[in-house]
């Protein structure tokens, strides 16, 4: 039962920075649409440490999307990325330099459809532009801060994220 509190209770902490971080991106602009350098999306390389860090990425994304007024499809579209990704990199985590990969690839693949469709935002535009655009953004903030978070946290995972001891 304490496991599990704690567990819940890592998951909300990642769910919380990402929105905060979300939010700090908003405000210069760099939150949605087609250049979009999210700097929650460092904290996509967490399921390296732990599988908790799943669904905080993945709530934090929605709650994030929700938050800065995306549209309905960006927000289901934009979670299923991020939860693709968060899996994907939970998958890779044997070679850390792997893990930020499925982060970018499923960002530019599926949110340039959002931006694009009728149901999304409808911005005309190729989708090998927004795919680029969008790609570039992800290798900034996923690839290159999240690679620098990841290397940072090392050398604590044994106190972060591990089970605990009370």
């Amino acid at each position: 039962m304490k496991t599990q509190a704690l567990n819940l209770t890592r998951a909300a902490m990642i769910a919380a920075l990402y929105v905060v971080l979300t939010l700090i991106a908003n405000a210069f602009g760099l939150a949605n649409y087609t250049i979009q350098v999210r700097f929650s999306e460092a904290l996509c390389v967490l399921p390296f440490f732990s599988a908790v860090a799943i669904p905080g990425l993945t709530v934090g994304c929605l709650l994030s999307n929700i938050l800065t007024g995306c549209c309905l499809l960006d927000i289901v579209a934009g979670s299923f990325a991020t939860l693709i990704g968060a899996i994907g990199a939970y998958l890779l985590r044997g070679n850390k330099w792997l893990v930020p990969i499925p982060t970018i690839i499923a960002n530019a693949i599926i949110v340039p459809f959002v931006l694009s469709s009728p149901y999304g935002y409808g911005i005309e535009g190729s989708f090998w532009y927004f795919s680029a655009t969008v790609g570039i953004g992800e290798i900034i903030s996923c690839g290159i801060l999240g690679m620098m978070l990841l290397i940072s946290l090392e050398k604590y995972a044994d106190k972060l994220f591990t089970k605990p001891s009370f």
